[in-house]
């Protein structure tokens, strides 16, 4: 029998408003063709989740399945908004697209709950733990039309890098979204994890990106350095939370390669063109009929990739070693703008 997932949807009314680059409920405006019409429903704008559309429509592209040529795309952006998201994925259900792509844990979840008994298949991307999301059994079966692509992070990877760049920090903070499936199930790896290498871990959940500015401060306060993980609300608020460290002197470590060029010091984790490009080619043998959704396990991307910005360590006075810096798949030399 299926279920519906509780991922805490909310039910509120809201007034739609199309987003041109601000973060609202937008339509693409690509090109219209003849074939096949796809959803895309990103929960937030940030940089890796902007990186995994652009490789999910590269990923169909390299499988002859092109927008403006046979693809139509409606593309909606729920701006961190539960309730948007809800509005975005009944919208594509009502509108009979032929699949959904779903960008991060709360639309995959969303876009489910629509589309469960709809017959349209739903491929999602940068879900942490589609396990714990009730999108997947733990062997990797999906839960019903519904498959994708999980970014988890490599956690203790990510560990043993700041210990090597931070040989003397105790405390190490994070900040989550209480409600994100993805950043449970992450913090509790962490939980698992972090005294192997010598952290103590302090933790601030927050509910909504207003909490952002106070939770930032009572963490900086309490600990020696940070790391992100893929949360969306908290990734969103990034250069805010930067400007509060960079103030304290206090490192900030990334999950992926955008969080680095914007300021974070280093991130063992992985890319997110790449991970898109994997769902696309996943979608791509689900529009051709090749495979349906509930035949193909979710699918991650194994080797992740330092990262590092050599002007952050510059500023904040940190030394990075040559075998260290020789192993970075890239390296960054100065701070990008937002």
């Amino acid at each position: 029998m299926k279920r519906r997932l509780t991922a805490g949807l909310l039910t509120t009314v809201m007034t739609v408003m199309a987003v041109s680059g601000c973060g609202n409920l937008s339509d693409s405006t690509g090109g219209k063709g003849e074939g096949y019409t796809i959803g895309i429903e990103q929960f937030a704008e940030h940089g890796s989740l902007d990186n995994c559309k652009e490789g999910f429509l590269a990923g169909l592209e390299e499988e002859g399945i092109v927008e403006g040529e046979n693809l139509t795309v409606e593309y909606k952006n729920a701006a961190s908004d539960m309730g948007t998201a809800g509005q975005i994925s009944d919208s594509f259900v009502s509108n009979q697209v032929d699949l959904i792509c779903a960008i991060a844990t709360p639309s995959a979840q969303s876009a489910y709950n629509a589309a469960m008994d709809s017959g349209i298949p739903v491929v999602y991307t940068a879900v942490t733990d589609p396990v714990e999301a009730e999108l997947a059994d733990k062997d990797g079966v999906p839960a019903g039309e519904v498959t994708g692509t999980s970014d988890k992070l490599p956690v203790e990877e990510q560990l043993k890098m700041i210990r090597e760049l931070l040989p003397d920090a105790k405390k190490l903070g994070i900040m989550y979204t209480t409600s994100e499936a993805n950043s449970v199930s992450a913090i509790a790896e962490y939980e698992e994890l972090s005294g192997e290498y010598g952290f103590e871990l302090i933790t601030k959940g927050i509910s909504t990106t207003a909490d952002v500015p106070l939770a930032a401060d009572d963490l900086l306060s309490e600990v020696d350095c940070i790391t992100n993980l893929t949360d969306n609300t908290v990734v969103a608020s990034l250069p805010t939370i930067l400007e509060k460290a960079n103030e304290k002197k206090i490192p900030v470590f990334g999950s992926e390669i955008e969080q680095v060029k914007i300021g974070c010091l280093a991130a063992e984790g992985i890319d997110y063109i790449e991970l898109g490009k994997q769902t696309g080619k996943m979608a791509a043998q689900i529009l051709k009929g090749e495979k349906k959704a509930s035949e193909m396990n979710y699918e991650i991307i194994t080797e992740p990739g330092f990262y590092v910005n050599t002007k952050v360590a510059e500023n904040l006075g940190i030394h990075i070693s040559e075998e260290l810096l020789n192993s970075a798949v890239e390296s960054f030399d100065q701070i990008a703008a937002e």
